[in-house]
């Protein structure tokens, strides 16, 4: 009982102790919120900050409260699209808005489309004649995009531009798992089905390769062609081929080579940088930090001007990163969690129903439980329209076969229609350290799949016979939706992944445009007129604790920020191929099923980023100590 006791008191002991601690957090907290600057509900005349230090994506990943909570590593800082492009639109017809500044210093990328969407939403900022301003250390590929659209492109002294346009090399392991006696079994239809190469060959097949060079051409010239637009006088081609002259011209000054060269107008501090916004947008009432402006966070700016609602619902639902058996997401798009938004949204009476995409695919069974809910709407005569995004491929094309029409962007992915199984199993490398299987079977499928013992004669051929089924399904759905011989789809499809341009010659994408184009087609087939409807975006909402972390975090103010100079940039790309050997480890031993996946998709940036990052209690306590 003395042991007991004791016990006991340690039990109420901790119990005190931590919630000392969380009512300590929630004070702090509450204190942090009441002084933050601007205050809830506050819009200061002056800037519109843009402090992009993280990735744009299509659907932000909530972050896990625990590690937001303790951790001095967090996921990197995601930022939906539309939520900029809607800021920046605001903007126009704003007046405390008096300038808009991107602070991309930190700035990790983001698709294509996503940057040409915002880039456009800069241009109708210029058109309104308010100046656009944009600051880096280094810009690369998707922050030269930005920058071109500024009015004024700022470049730290220490700094410069990098282009480095689409494309690359990734690893080959079927070397690797031969000395380890690993044996991949790889099941797959489709020629240009390169996802599982990686486990079955030691470089691309010639077909892959040919994928890659049509897919990343036209890539590269919708990134030009854009960039060139606004910015004629712009040496993109001598930055890009030439690279090693370009900048010994400027004696190694990287800065100075990108003012030359077109892609930066002036090269500043920070603290220049300021002082320049301050004369367009005035100074700072509340901070005297040397380079601080009159400002307002978009965050706060949209949430004090909440989109208008008019009319009729028109349903939007996003399919965005990888397509995951389970509830997995937001960022991820689980297919039940998806399934059961939409099942849940049945009654919500829409006009129409929008299937916003950007995914390269996954689960086929995931994708199944998606188009199935999708089909319920379809059931009950509301029309569904596709919106494709930066990629719709694999089994982002699956789930958009039951639109009516599909809206795509010349700079998307798609296609890819294809499907494969990995299945690895080690009975050699067991069987090189001694250890063998044996056992009795009363079927050839008793104990099977063994991955452990190895398969018997027959499982394989099943295996291939079911990826081979699902392929012809996969087919009958895209001839159906295309309206195509099933000959037809099936020379269009063998797993290769097309651009939006040549998709659209392929007939697989019906239109050139954005969300915006698709909800306007949806609402003319609904019979709605122009303003009589409005979006209602079907997400499942935030939690309300990470908008108190946000209201923390000093970065999305207009201090001076930590830049990345070019050899930060290379140890990014260093974590960045960490965490593709780490994803290909994962595909190849996690438990999965037949799988449409497009592997030649450029990887998402939310996947691949890396960043330091504090956690909450850390924010808290800097909040606190006024850091």
């Amino acid at each position: 009982m003395v042991f007991a006791r004791k016990v006991w008191a340690v039990l109420v002991g901790v119990k005190d102790a931590m919630a000392l601690v969380f009512l300590l957090l929630f004070f702090l907290a509450l204190y942090a919120v009441l002084t933050a600057r601007p205050g809830p509900g506050q819009v200061i005349e002056g800037a519109m900050l843009f402090g992009l230090d993280g990735v744009v994506v299509e659907e932000p990943a909530i972050p896990d409260p625990i590690t937001q909570l303790v951790s001095r590593q967090a996921p990197v800082a995601e930022y939906r699209a539309r939520d900029i492009v809607r800021a920046l639109r605001g903007a126009v017809g704003d007046d405390a808005v008096k300038v808009v500044v991107f602070d991309l210093s930190r700035f990790m990328g983001g698709g294509l489309v996503h940057m040409q969407e915002i880039g456009a939403a800069m241009d109708e900022v210029r058109e309104a004649g308010k100046p656009v301003l944009t600051y880096a250390t280094a810009y690369v590929d998707d922050g030269i995009l930005l920058a071109a659209h500024s009015s004024e492109a700022w470049v730290d002294p220490l700094g410069g531009a990098l282009v480095s346009g689409p494309g690359g090399e990734r690893l080959y392991y079927a070397g690797l798992l031969e000395k380890l006696k690993v044996d991949a079994n790889v099941y797959r239809v489709g020629t240009f089905k390169s996802a599982v190469e990686p486990y079955m060959r030691s470089d691309a097949s010639p077909e892959a390769k040919e994928a890659y060079r049509s897919l990343y051409a036209a890539m590269w010239d919708a990134w030009k062609g854009d960039v060139e637009r606004v910015r004629p006088k712009a040496q993109v081609e001598r930055a890009a081929l030439d690279p090693v002259a370009w900048l010994e011209e400027a004696g190694g000054d990287g800065a100075r080579a990108a003012v030359a060269a077109g892609l930066a107008d002036k090269t500043g501090t920070w603290v220049q940088f300021g002082e320049r916004v301050a004369e367009l947008a005035g100074e700072d009432e509340f901070d005297e930090t040397p380079g601080s402006f009159a400002h307002t966070p978009f965050g706060t700016w949209l949430s004090v001007n909440a989109p208008e609602t008019p009319g009729k619902a028109i349903g939007v639902v996003t399919v965005a990163g990888e397509i995951v058996d389970g509830d997995a997401g937001p960022g991820i798009a689980g297919g039940e969690r998806i399934g059961r938004l939409l099942d849940d949204a049945l009654d919500r009476d829409f006009a129409a129903l929008v299937v916003r995409v950007d995914s390269p695919g996954g689960s086929i069974m995931a994708s199944e439980r998606i188009r199935d809910a999708i089909l319920r709407y379809k059931a009950r005569d509301i029309p569904v329209v596709v919106s494709m995004a930066n990629v719709a491929a694999s089994g982002g094309y699956w789930v958009s076969t039951p639109a009516s029409r599909i809206f795509a962007e010349p700079g998307t992915i798609t296609g890819s229609i294809g499907v494969f199984a990995v299945v690895p199993t080690f009975e050699r490398a067991l069987q090189d350290i001694g250890v063998n299987s044996d056992g009795v079977r009363t079927t050839p499928l008793s104990g099977q799949p063994d991955l452990l013992g190895g398969f018997t004669p027959e499982v394989g051929p099943m295996i291939q016979a079911y990826i081979e089924d699902s392929y012809r399904r996969f087919l009958t759905l895209v001839a159906k939706s295309r309206g195509m011989t099933a000959e037809r789809t099936d020379t269009v499809a063998q797993g290769r992944p097309w651009d939006g341009g040549t998709a659209r010659q392929l007939g697989l994408v019906d239109e050139f445009g954005g969300l915006d184009e698709a909800l306007a087609h949806a609402a003319k087939v609904a019979g709605l007129d122009d303003g009589d409807w409005h979006p209602v975006f079907l997400d499942g909402g935030e939690p309300t604790w990470l908008a108190i972390f946000e209201s923390l975090d000093n970065r999305r103010t207009a201090r001076r920020p930590t830049g990345r100079d070019f050899a930060a940039l290379a140890a990014d790309r260093q974590m960045s191929v960490l965490d593709r050997v780490a994803r290909d480890v994962d595909r190849l031993l996690a438990t999965r099923g037949a799988q449409a996946y497009c592997l030649e998709c450029p990887p998402e940036p939310a996947a691949t980023a890396r960043r330091e990052r504090t956690g909450l209690v850390d924010l808290l306590l800097a909040r606190f100590a006024g850091s």
